[in-house]
């Protein structure tokens, strides 16, 4: 006979692929990509890890799929990455850059998984194409915009690649020491590094330098000098 508790129960969830991505992509969100295994998404949802692979065939398929819902979220905030120069080809560029570095630093681990990945996936390859459309519309020639997206590299996905990064609060605080012991042998970059101090909040920061002055600086100053390189 059926108790009043059963008879409440609410129905189970089914467990579906869009399901277990989107539990990864919170579960990176809020404690990093390195947190993310089979086994703590399926802590997450409330199964056995196990489960997950009726879905999913690795996490290397759950870490794509992440990336495919990161991606999807700048393709709707870009109109479906619809080409238009509506207003020119650099307010255009520069709006789709600084769109795609809003998802960034909404979702920071995503620069680490780019770097582990060694194909491109279809939606990235058609972010690019819109991008490139972007400067072909604004006067680009092919060549001129091959050169372009070079010069932007990383930061035309919204984030810089750091050449130096420390990885932790620890390893910032020797090398600060260690700086400081050589000041009189590299004194213009400990002069630099003592005057110029860059946030670390988590709503501006990709990395160790990549603030949002600092990034949006770049892409200003690449923008202007693709310009000037154009035909009049």
């Amino acid at each position: 006979m059926a108790t009043k508790t059963d008879a409440k129960a609410e129905p189970r969830i089914p467990l579906t692929r869009e399901r277990i991505l989107t539990a990864a992509v919170a579960l990176a969100d809020a404690d990093g990509i390195d947190a993310v295994s089979m086994r703590k998404v399926g802590t997450e949802l409330g199964v056995e890890a196990m489960s997950l692979y009726n879905h999913v065939a690795n996490k290397d398929e759950i870490l794509d799929g992440m990336l495919e819902i990161v991606l999807s979220e700048i393709e709707a905030a870009c109109d479906g990455f619809r080409v238009s120069i509506d207003g020119g080809w650099k307010p255009a560029v520069r709006k789709r850059i600084l769109t795609a570095r809003a998802s960034m630093l909404r979702h920071p681990w995503v620069p680490k998984v780019l770097e582990t990945r060694t194909e491109m996936s279809l939606q990235m390859i058609r972010y690019f194409d819109s991008l490139l459309g972007t400067l072909k519309e604004g006067g680009f020639s092919y060549d001129l915009a091959h050169h372009a997206l070079h010069a932007l590299g990383s930061r035309a996905l919204g984030f810089t690649q750091e050449l130096f990064e420390p990885e932790s609060d620890e390893a910032d605080a020797e090398a600060e020491a260690m700086l400081a012991q050589m000041a009189d042998q590299i004194p213009y970059i400990v002069g630099m590094m003592t005057e110029v101090a860059h946030t670390d909040g988590a709503d501006e920061t990709l990395g160790w330098c990549d603030d949002q002055s600092e990034f949006e600086f770049s892409i200003d100053l690449i923008l202007d000098g693709l310009e000037r390189l154009l035909p009049a």
